[in-house]
């Protein structure tokens, strides 16, 4: 079974991110792997490691720069990558043609691992646009993961706490949730190994993708602004806690009044 992993390159949130141009992230920033498609890869090592009987292959979409991402996915125990070279800031429906037609082009997908969401974008489309190009089931937010025969079957953590149980069948797209598994950070030994595993690269432009009717273009980034100031609230217990009640009805608005 071939096992694909869509991994992408993202700035490192705990890193001063600078926007350029009022719409694109200074490059220079550290970049890492987006921490949910961590949880992806270390899955389909699990799977991999339980059927005995699979290859795991990262894929992801970016400039030459996303190799060191891929390279983390390889260390991690995926046993090649894919590369699909561009200098643009593509969307989530070019991303997904991309994806799709790079997997297709490489072999067929037993299973199709993703993070639920990307920590730049936010855009938590482009795992659906791809299911539905592949023509295959999907979904996200995956807390747990069974494969039985040709079917899989997950929980994924939902609104307010509810859980759902889905049944799909193979193949399909997998959303990890960070509570889906902890991630094993690679030894070195494992770095200095991947090192030497296989990363084709394409670029965007061969792959011939039909362009698409619509985009999405980014016109401004602005750095986001904390607008909360703490309060200090002072007094007796019981006047701290009548004022408590007045703030959450008068100003927060979530106690009726």
């Amino acid at each position: 079974m071939q096992i694909y992993v869509c991994v992408k390159h993202v700035p490192d949130t705990a890193a001063r991110i600078t926007i350029l141009e009022n719409n694109r992230i200074d490059d220079r920033v550290t970049f890492i792997m987006n921490p949910y498609d961590e949880n992806a890869v270390e899955e389909a090592v699990r799977i991999k490691n339980e059927s005995g009987d699979a290859e795991i292959i990262a894929v992801s979409l970016g400039s030459q720069a996303a190799e060191a991402t891929l390279r983390s996915a390889l260390a991690m125990g995926a046993d090649r990558g894919i590369l699909i070279k561009t200098d643009d800031n593509p969307d989530s429906l070019v991303t997904a043609a991309a994806l799709k037609a790079a997997i297709e082009s490489d072999g067929g997908p037993g299973i199709i691992f993703t993070g639920k969401e990307s920590i730049d974008s936010e855009g938590f489309q482009t795992m659906y646009r791809l299911a539905a190009g592949l023509g295959i089931p999907a979904t996200s937010n995956v807390i747990s993961l069974s494969l039985e025969q040709d079917k899989a079957v997950v929980e994924c953590d939902g609104e307010g706490g509810a859980r759902e149980v889905i049944e799909m069948s193979l193949p399909c797209i997998i959303g990890a949730g960070k509570s889906l598994n902890k991630p094993t950070y690679p030894t070195l030994p494992a770095i200095m190994q991947a090192r030497k595993k296989e990363i084709a690269q394409i670029d965007l432009a061969d792959l011939k993708i039909d362009k698409p009717a619509g985009r999405v273009e980014i016109l401004e980034l602005k750095p986001a602004v904390e607008k909360r100031r703490p309060t200090e609230l002072t007094g007796t217990p019981q006047e701290v806690a009548a004022e408590i009640v007045r703030i959450l009805k008068e100003e927060a608005r979530v106690l009726p009044g």
